[in-house]
């Protein structure tokens, strides 16, 4: 056997104390097991791109966690003179100004409007590298490090979904569709934690107004997705309105996570036990088993919250979007964590 390279050594070296060695490890591990199989060139240029795409993304959003983001899907053919690309670049606007983030796919048309509106310093493009070469709009190519060039759909997809915190999908084609089955997809999987998805057109705009509708109708009645599916997306007429559903979403919910097979809704401030006592006698339909219990649990940042705990039925993910929508219109005492729910890391209260 070939004796292991300095790098290798050195990497060992590097891992010893590192606080997620094991999960590196197993890495390692499968890229040497794939090495013992994958003998063809393309098996590598795909493995390796894949890779260089999850470098690339990790390094742009490591420093930008703390801030919620909106993610903004539409036609990249849309025209600046176009109430279309207008209402695109407003959402920009009224999402930075509230403190979001934006991301979009980094092309023309409602893209480039999005990223106009919040400018660059409150952008991100997710750019993917397409035979006839997508250009990166010059509103988020002044980005800098915040636009990321993919060489895969698969590991853009997935940065869209892993750091958005709420879509706002204008009208698109089928690359704004794919996106937006994408990501209900996901959310009623359970593979992402609920976020809002929130429809938006200009007035008069025929394309949100009946079909979404007519499908989940259709859906719903040929026994294809829950009842209460369709409660996974939001309608706006405004992109105020659009901006205020998002930050009305993140009030008092924080985010889910599992913990010992039970899910836990993360909040920014403890309920009482009347409140309690409301969910129990509204949403025990949402239970396989036992009943809500008021908790604490760490969130991804390791600070602690309260938080709802159950044993949650995933076949009902519309109604679990309803009862966060619930907890969101308890009457609580103000706190400051209420007052920014564009920070994902509440802000420190001021002295």
């Amino acid at each position: 056997m070939a004796p292991a390279s300095p790098s290798l050594e050195r990497l060992g070296d590097d891992l010893v104390d590192h606080p997620h060695r094991l999960l590196i490890e197993r890495s390692l591990h499968s890229i040497l097991e794939m090495a013992r199989i994958a003998d063809d060139t393309d098996d590598w240029r795909l493995i390796s791109g894949a890779l260089s795409d999850l470098h690339e993304a990790l390094a742009a959003f490591h420093s930008y966690r703390s801030t919620r983001k909106v993610a903004v899907f539409g036609s990249a053919r849309s025209l600046p003179q176009s109430s279309n690309y207008q209402l695109a670049e407003e959402v920009g606007r009224e999402a930075m100004a509230a403190g979001f983030e934006v991301i979009t796919g980094a092309g023309g048309g409602v893209m480039e409007a999005a990223n106009r509106g919040a400018g660059a310093e409150h952008s991100f493009g997710l750019n993917i590298q397409l035979p006839f070469e997508q250009d990166p709009n010059p509103y988020v190519t002044a980005a800098g490090d915040r636009l990321v060039h993919f060489r895969y759909f698969f590991t853009r997809k997935l940065f869209f979904l892993r750091e958005s915190d709420a879509l706002v999908v204008l009208p698109g084609g089928f690359g704004t569709l794919d996106e937006l089955f994408e990501a209900l997809t996901l959310i009623q999987t359970g593979r992402t934690a609920p976020i809002p998805v929130v429809l938006l057109a200009p007035p008069g705009h025929e394309l949100w107004q009946h079909w979404p509708q007519d499908l989940l109708t259709g859906l719903e009645r040929e026994g294809l997705i829950g009842p209460d599916d369709g409660d996974l997306i939001s309608r706006a007429d405004s992109a105020f309105e659009a901006i205020e559903l998002i930050r009305h979403f993140y009030r008092v919910f924080h985010t889910t996570r599992i913990n010992d097979d039970e899910l836990e809704l993360l909040l920014h401030v403890p309920l009482a036990e009347a409140d309690l006592l409301t969910i129990r006698s509204g949403f025990q339909d949402l239970l396989r088993s036992g009943d809500f219990k008021l908790g604490e649990s760490c969130d991804d940042n390791d600070r602690l919250r309260h938080c709802l705990r159950f044993d949650f039925d995933q076949r009902r993910v519309g109604r679990l979007y309803q009862l966060i929508a619930a907890i969101n219109a308890l009457d609580l005492p103000r706190s400051d964590d209420l007052l920014h729910p564009e920070q994902r890391s509440c802000l420190e209260p001021q002295p």
